[in-house]
């Protein structure tokens, strides 16, 4: 009992720091993803919408903290009972987001690593399996350093995480795991390869055939049979390959510009998700970055998933010289975490990515 006590005291305590940090590298994303479940249809929770991102900077420092106050023997009453707690809310959520097929992806580990719904059920009844043999064990989890370092240590690891999570949102993700980070080129991740396996799906034919309904299953074809066709259902059994971008376009007025936008050689792309949530003052900055990018020879775009009379107003407010294109609000949120961000692209490649609170960083090339 006592090297198992160890092994699942170990486990738990590395896995909560790590899925903790990885969240902390990025709680705007996490925000996202606690919207998607306080949302209607899922919880129905839209009253703590507002509240998300506070509520995710707390989960995810107080997840880190757990770990290694686990990891440390410290405050194990309080340390168990909280990861209980935790653990066993968490698996509800991803039981009903599986059953339900709420939300694809739980956000567990960011972008970092996706699982199924599934998966991440499947982990968090590990987990709590796991830390019901720290409760049994209880008595094989004490303190293996001196109790004043062991108060350091834990100041320390507070005051990092808090730190570290309040420089991220000040700027960007310190690691992007995205599909959008510097050196990717958007063409080129928006290609399926020649030879990629494609989708699979089953389909169900159902027919009347002497008075009984009889159901034929194919991959594809209709099948031949002597009877009245009543309906069809469809089920993917295989998913086929996914571009890392798949859901990426650039519109104006109803026409798709991506394909001839990606072709500039110098282009300046102005991502702002949600005009009305935008931080007001960030858009002077933004008038004086793309003056900047002009006057070295880039083309300007702004990208928004507002309307064409919110674009507009924000033009004009700031004097702004460049238009608004549409993009899905949800691609811009995984583009970039900042509202408005930068982007610099050439060739279709990103080679540049910057906060409103960072623009004075952006390097603009003067030559062709």
């Amino acid at each position: 009992m006592k090297y198992i006590t160890h092994l699942s005291r170990i486990l738990v305590g590395v896995l909560f720091v790590i899925s903790g940090f990885i969240k902390l590298n990025d709680p705007v994303g996490f925000s996202f993803k606690l919207e998607e479940y306080f949302s209607q249809g899922v919880l129905d929770l839209p009253v703590l919408i507002p509240f998300a991102l506070a509520i995710a900077f707390f989960v995810v420092v107080f997840e880190v903290i757990l770990g290694v106050f686990l990891l440390l023997g410290y405050q194990l009453k309080f340390t168990l009972w909280s990861l209980l707690s935790m653990i066993v809310f968490f698996t509800f959520l991803t039981f009903y987001s599986a059953y339900f097929n709420k939300v694809t992806d739980c956000g567990c580990f960011g972008d970092a690593i996706k699982l199924t719904p599934w998966e991440s059920f499947t982990k968090d009844v590990i987990l709590l399996v796991l830390i019901l043999f720290l409760f049994r064990g209880k008595k094989h989890l004490n303190s293996f350093l001196p109790k004043t370092l062991t108060k350091a240590v834990v100041v320390l690891s507070f005051v990092a995480a808090v730190s570290f999570g309040f420089w991220v949102l000040q700027h960007l993700p310190a690691i992007d795991f995205r599909p959008y980070k510097i050196g990717v080129n958007i063409p080129a991740a928006m290609t399926v390869p020649k030879g990629a396996p494609q989708s699979i799906y089953e389909y169900r034919w159902v027919f009347e055939v002497n008075g009984e309904e009889k159901v034929i299953t194919t991959q594809k074809e209709y099948p031949n049979v002597d009877g009245t066709f009543l309906r069809v259902t469809t089920e993917k059994i295989q998913e086929g390959y996914a571009p890392p971008i798949h859901d990426f376009t650039i519109e104006q007025e109803g026409v798709d510009h991506t394909e001839s936008l990606m072709m500039v050689p110098k282009l300046v792309m102005v991502v702002a998700y949600d005009l009305s949530k935008s931080n007001p003052q960030a858009f002077e900055k933004v008038a004086q970055a793309t003056l900047k990018a002009h006057h070295a020879g880039y083309e300007v775009i702004g990208m928004s998933a507002s309307s064409k009379a919110q674009a507009a107003e924000v033009i004009e407010k700031y004097g702004l010289g460049f238009d608004f294109y549409f993009t899905d609000q949800t691609t811009l949120k995984t583009i970039v975490r900042s509202n408005p961000a930068i982007l610099v692209v050439e060739h279709g490649t990103i080679t540049q990515k910057r906060h409103y609170n960072d623009f004075e960083l952006l390097e603009f090339n003067t030559t062709n």
